[in-house]
């Protein structure tokens, strides 16, 4: 009798113990993220509207590079005073982060 409930406690305990695996096996998450693929352009391309905002906040920077994403989406290299920055745009114009 001993022996029978030894190994129902064991079983049961190997049954908890492969149920706890499982879950964390199964929280892991792998997070993919994918690039942009950005086609260069010719800075005519670039609509005056989306200029117009640019200049607001990127004034006195010379344009060296433009590219555009095929959601619309702008990234312009921008230089002023020997300092280089990559700025992206929406196809409307709104600031969306500076690299």
């Amino acid at each position: 009798m001993k022996k029978i409930v030894a190994l129902t406690v064991i079983a049961l305990g190997f049954g908890i113990n492969a149920d706890a695996t499982t879950e964390i096996n199964n929280s892991n998450e792998i997070n993919i993220l994918q690039e942009k693929t950005y086609t260069p352009i010719e800075a005519s391309a670039i609509p005056a509207d989306v200029l117009k905002n640019i200049s607001s906040k990127y004034g006195g920077y010379t344009l060296k590079e433009a590219h555009t994403a095929a959601d619309g989406e702008y990234k312009l290299v921008l230089a002023k005073d020997g300092k280089t920055v990559t700025a992206y745009f929406s196809s409307t114009g709104e600031f969306i982060k500076e690299a």
